[in-house]
Order: structure tokens, then C-alpha cells, then sequence
């Protein structure tokens, strides 16, 4: 039998946090194993709006997502994909949804907007439309192109993907690295970063039943549409402000949500989260519902996708969008933001648990790795 391969780091999972392990790793000079046993990143680091939200972030989760940020410009002028300093807009049709935001502009990055400058940023309906702001701190991305690119440039820094792998368990072994076994043969590393999002109850069940780990399901849609002038940023509602942190604790938010589930208990009961982000085509994805389950059904309520449309053209100012595609999201949900788990001394486990992954997800795994490994700052000049 051949001796198993080795590396100084082995990342299991090539999603968004995954790669940002290989990132904070490739950096500093340590040779990187990506494993995963999909042939590339197709699950929620695909499945999302593309929607870097770091402005509606507070405590621990805005840490991570300022550190993501800088990374996010670092790695789209190196890797060469689409990404713009576009902040995000939140149209207000409702007054309780304008203290909301007047109350989180006071800590700052958020700029209020009276109906017509929102008006001239947001193709909307001007009926009903009271204000709004925007949110100065966010990006926006394209998921589908960002995730290829970031592997393409991490290969070309020199990181190896080791794709259609399934990892079948690890374990420390005397020397103290970590033993790694797959399908593929065992690799022994000096750290091992588990990234696998929601199936980490199927790599290590007694973690994922420790922090309260299950699924969220999501429900999404891309349509055409027929604008005066493109969405200038991504854009929240009232639905989005009862769900994001920054917004969610404030003192007006109670109020907010209340209202919301009286009027619309329908909506509701999708747990919505209307939104929208644009895409370079002139494209929209749409959303978004959510169900949690440890194991949630794959069949798609038709009611949700009627609702989407129906409120994106009571809000947008356009003719009835053209559904291009429909599809569901799965994210890893738990009780506090993050899954952060030193399993033993050479394993990390890592994952956003509230669905903002893109948002933080390079942030929290730069930060954690270089605290749980006791690395230095990562090289000057390296991409």
C-alpha cells in the first residue's frame, strides 16, 4: 500500500467557507487540500442573491463580515470576477419601518433616502412608497461566476482540489496530525478544517446534535423583467428588516414584525424575506421563503413562487416578470449565528448557521483558523 499524501492543511468542503480556509491557508505559505465530493461548489455558495449584506450585521457576525469584505475586493481584482461597491437600498412603505431604519443609521453606514432619491436609485412604484435607505458598507456578487473563479485562482496560488471525494472519517494519529480517510485513499494533514455546511450532521452527527445543527430550506426564483433603469444595489423591505440582525433587535423591529404577520399571515407563514438583486444580464433573483427541518421534503409550494411575483410587481413598476428558473436553497441552521468547534487539537469545524455565509464566511474562517492554529498574519504580497 502506497503512504497516504500529506498536506499542512486539508479543507473539507468547497464552499464559500471552505475556500476561504484554503484562502487564509494558501496565504501563508502552507500547502492546502480542498476535498469535496461534488465536482464543484453547487450548493448554498451558488444558491443565494449574491448579496454580500455586511451593513446589517452586528456583534461577532459584523466582525467577520467586515474582514470578509476586504477579502471579498481582494479576491475579485485577483480572480477577475464581477463584484461592485453597490451597498444596498431598502424601500420603506411603511412608517414603522423608517424608525427601524432611523434607529440603526444612528450607529452609522447607513444613509437615509427621502421617496424620490430612492425613486432614482430603484425602479419602484411611487404609490405607497414613504422612503428608505441605503445601506453604504455592502457588495454585490455574482454566485454563480464568483465561486468557479475563486477555485480557479486558488488552484493557480497553488491549492489542490481534490473533487467527487467523499471523506469518511478522521482521527488524530500518534505523530499528531490528523489521518483523513476518502474514497480516494488517506491523506495526513497537520490541520483538517471541516466545512461541509448542513451535512455535518452526516460527517460528524454528534457535533451537528451539540449545536442544534438542522436545515433551512429556501425558495428561489431568476425572472426577466421590463425596467425603466436597473436596480442600482440590492434591494430589502420591511420583511428583510425584521430578519437581519441590525434591524431585528432594534426597539421599533417588535412593532415591525407584528404588523407584518397581522397583515399578511400568509406571508408569513412562507417566513419571507422579500428582496432582490439584479445581475449584469438584467436578470432578477427573487426571494425568499424558508422551512427548517434536521431532514426538510424537497417538493416546492407553488404558493410561495405566486407570492414572489405578486409582491415584486406591487413593488417594482414593470409589467409581470418572466420566470427563467426556480430552484431550493438548503442552508445549515442552529440556535446561535456560527458553529465554531475545536472537535480535537488538529480538527476545526466551521459554519454559518443563520444563512449570511456569503457575507461572513471568509471572515469567519481567516479569523478562526489563525486563532485555533496560532498563525501569523498571512504573507505581505500575496494574493
Amino acid at each position: 500500500m502506497s503512504a497516504p499524501h500529506t498536506a499542512d492543511v486539508v479543507v473539507v468542503g468547497s464552499g464559500i467557507v471552505g475556500l476561504g480556509a484554503a484562502y487564509a491557508a494558501v496565504r501563508r505559505g502552507l500547502r492546502v487540500i480542498v476535498i469535496d465530493r461534488t465536482d464543484g461548489p453547487v450548493g448554498a455558495t451558488i444558491r443565494n442573491f449574491g448579496h454580500l449584506c455586511i451593513g446589517a450585521q452586528h456583534g461577532a457576525a459584523r466582525r467577520y463580515a467586515d474582514a470578509s469584505r476586504e477579502l471579498w475586493l481582494r479576491l475579485a481584482r485577483d480572480a477577475g470576477f464581477w463584484l461592485r461597491e453597490s451597498g444596498t437600498l431598502v424601500a420603506a412603505r411603511h412608517a414603522d419601518e423608517l424608525a427601524v431604519l432611523e434607529e440603526a443609521a444612528r450607529d452609522g453606514g447607513i444613509r437615509m433616502l427621502d421617496a424620490d432619491e430612492l425613486l432614482h436609485l430603484a425602479p419602484l412604484r411611487a404609490g405607497g412608497l414613504l422612503g428608505g435607505a441605503h445601506i453604504e458598507p455592502d457588495l454585490q456578487t455574482d454566485p454563480r461566476t464568483a465561486a468557479g473563479a475563486i477555485v480557479r485562482h486558488l488552484a493557480a496560488l497553488g491549492v489542490e482540489f481534490r473533487f467527487r471525494t467523499a471523506v469518511t472519517s478522521i482521527g488524530d494519529r500518534a505523530d499528531a496530525s490528523t489521518r483523513v480517510e476518502t474514497t480516494r485513499g488517506a491523506l495526513d494533514a497537520g490541520a483538517v478544517v471541516i466545512a461541509v455546511n448542513h451535512d455535518i450532521d452526516q460527517l460528524l452527527p454528534e457535533v451537528a446534535e451539540r449545536g442544534g445543527v438542522v436545515r433551512c430550506t429556501l425558495d428561489m426564483m431568476r425572472v426577466a423583467v421590463t425596467v425603466r433603469h436597473p436596480l442600482s444595489a440590492p434591494l430589502l423591505t420591511g420583511w428583510s428588516l425584521a430578519r437581519y440582525g441590525r434591524f431585528a433587535e432594534s426597539p421599533s423591529a417588535a412593532s415591525l414584525r407584528e404588523r407584518l404577520h397581522a397583515e399578511r399571515p400568509d406571508l408569513a407563514a412562507l417566513d419571507l424575506n422579500q428582496m432582490y438583486t439584479q445581475l449584469p444580464d438584467g436578470t432578477m433573483i427573487v426571494g425568499d421563503s424558508h422551512a427548517t427541518a434536521t431532514a426538510p421534503v424537497p417538493f416546492q409550494p407553488e404558493a410561495a413562487f405566486a407570492a414572489f411575483l405578486a409582491e415584486a410587481e406591487a413593488l417594482f413598476e414593470m409589467p409581470a416578470p418572466r420566470v427563467l428558473e426556480r430552484w431550493q436553497g438548503v442552508y445549515a441552521k442552529g440556535p446561535q449565528d456560527f458553529l465554531i468547534e475545536r472537535v480535537d487539537e488538529g480538527t476545526l469545524v466551521l459554519a454559518a448557521t443563520t444563512g449570511i455565509g456569503m457575507t461572513t464566511g471568509l471572515g469567519l474562517a481567516e479569523e478562526n483558523l489563525a486563532a485555533a492554529f496560532g498563525w501569523a498574519p498571512a504573507l505581505e504580497g500575496t494574493s
